[in-house]
């Protein structure tokens, strides 16, 4: 499939084609587990970093410089980092990034609590920590034989653990994130899909490209940007800077 063109600094349509880049490696993939799908989007997000910080910083990540992530040491346990930030040896910044494709009710606590849980580790061992979470906002659900047994929607009530993260003091609870992105995307329906490989086929041959979500959700407070990477990028270049 065709890869969307990227130029740097990113904005959000750079954004969103990134993404769309992202969601392509793993469509010719067809594997959640697979890596290729990470190096687009982790990469891009890395270099946009790299290139605002200057050379007094140097940026790890899949998909760009050495092509490896590093660890920060944490309070409790040293932890491989998506994106991770140092000024010399020190550590100044670490980044997650989450991108949720296929069965996301069964695994939605799951990834809320071990981004706090991380977040926590990390930022009490006094290293500011960011979290994205990119969202399709109708995904498939599959049973374990590959059959897509329904559709799934990423709703307000979904949000709404993120609307309370939102408006936590960051100074006050460390398991909060300095800032979090949430980032809800759509690709093209087609309801009469009802296999793993009949939406990895369907997909393939429609190249399609990703666009931001209409749907509405509840109002985030501070803590919380809600589909505006260049605002996101913003905080976490000032969150450095400024230490």
């Amino acid at each position: 499939m065709e890869r969307e063109e990227i130029t740097y600094p990113l904005g959000n349509s750079d954004f969103l084609r990134v993404l769309t880049n992202s969601f392509k490696e793993f469509i010719e993939k067809g594997t959640s587990r697979s890596t290729a799908k990470l190096k687009p989007l982790h990469g891009a997000i890395a270099r946009d970093l790299a290139e605002k910080l200057g050379r007094d910083y140097t940026v790890f990540s899949q998909g760009y410089g050495i092509g490896k992530e590093t660890k920060i040491r944490g309070r409790y346990v040293n932890k491989a980092v998506d994106i991770t930030v140092k000024k010399g040896e020190r550590a100044v910044a670490g980044l997650a990034v989450k991108f949720v494709m296929q069965n996301y009710s069964q695994n939605s606590n799951n990834y809320f609590e071990n981004m706090l849980g991380e977040t926590a580790n990390i930022r009490c061992g006094n290293c500011p920590y960011f979290q994205i979470f990119i969202i399709l906002d109708k995904l498939p659900y599959y049973q374990r034989s590959g059959e897509l047994s329904r559709w799934e929607t990423f709703t307000a009530h979904n949000a709404e653990k993120y609307v309370t993260l939102s408006q936590d003091d960051a100074s006050i609870y460390f398991h909060t994130p300095n800032k979090t992105l949430i980032y809800v995307v759509h690709i093209p329906d087609n309801d009469s899909l009802s296999t793993s490989r009949e939406y990895m086929d369907y997909y393939r041959r429609l190249n399609p490209s990703l666009s931001l979500t209409e749907h509405d959700y509840n109002d985030f407070g501070n803590g919380v940007i809600f589909n505006d990477y260049e605002l996101f990028i913003e905080k976490v270049y000032h969150t450095i800077m400024a230490l």
